[in-house]
């Protein structure tokens, strides 16, 4: 079964298309099928994963707004086996206006990728750093979202309102929205602000943060410049081993949570042996 996964936080600079374009990678480096969706208009998730932003044709902007072309005619493949991508355009920055005219406009990328769902283990959602119709599209589409927490003074600010709406959509548009879970990022554990911040997040979260913390790196800060994430640029950095981490306490924690279902919820022996071949 896909799960689809949005990477939000309206805040900017909290490290969440370094996120998306890292978990997705060691994601499918892991061997597990995976599609980034790149649904905002400064498009750094398509750049930063080694497409030419410039030289894309048809995106994800045709997928929301243009009957002639399906998601399937935009998917593209990327540098990391089993990772494929959606590209955005700087014509997406239009699509919050042409989005309000159209019919349950908040469903339209749900229904995009609800064609290609089943090709794929993961989708991770790259969202704009605001709450418009492109984020609430975003987490329409999404089973649960990942939040991610630069360890600065401001962390925890404006997480209230991120959490009001995430409510809201799940209150209105979207019944199954979880918060998957929050992952710091951006911390320099030479300040004891730093220390103070993971602690207070991590209180503030519980069980859902994540214990992987992303440490500042400047490795990690140059791989988007190179187009490659860092498992390619370099994978035994301390952001590269980071991230492996984060997407090996991803993948355990998805494996508890399918042996602790009911078992009239999980996918039947057969059916897994069938799917495995």
């Amino acid at each position: 079964m896909s799960k689809v996964i949005t990477i939000c936080n309206q805040k900017g600079g909290t490290g969440k298309t370094t996120t998306a374009i890292n978990l997705a990678a060691y994601l499918a480096d892991a061997g597990e099928p995976t599609l980034l969706v790149d649904i905002d208009p400064q498009s750094n998730a398509t750049s930063g994963i080694g497409i030419d932003k410039t030289s894309v044709k048809i995106s994800i902007y045709d997928a929301l707004l243009s009957s002639r072309h399906s998601v399937r005619d935009i998917i593209v493949n990327t540098q990391v086996k089993r990772l494929d991508l959606i590209p955005s355009r700087f014509d997406l920055s239009g699509a919050e206006i042409e989005l309000v005219g159209i019919s349950k406009r908040e469903y339209v990328l749900k229904v995009a990728i609800g064609l290609v769902k089943d090709s794929y283990k993961y989708i991770i959602i790259d969202s704009p750093p605001s709450v418009g119709l492109l984020t609430v599209n975003a987490l329409t589409a999404a089973d649960s979202v990942i939040i991610p927490v630069q360890c600065e003074y401001y962390a925890l600010e404006g997480l209230t309102q991120l959490l009001n709406t995430i409510k809201l959509i799940k209150t209105n548009l979207n019944c199954t929205l979880e918060i998957e879970g929050a992952v710091l990022t951006m911390a320099d554990f030479r300040t004891s602000l730093c220390h103070q911040v993971i602690k207070e997040a991590k209180d503030f979260f519980q069980d859902k943060a994540y214990q992987t913390v992303i440490p500042r790196s400047v490795r990690l800060s140059e791989a988007p410049g190179f187009g490659k994430p860092i498992m390619l640029h370099d994978r035994t950095s301390s952001g590269g081993m980071a991230y492996e981490k984060l997407a090996r306490e991803f993948l355990q924690r998805q494996g508890a949570r399918a042996a602790s279902e009911p078992e009239n919820r999980r996918e039947p022996a057969i059916a897994q042996s069938l799917r495995a071949k």
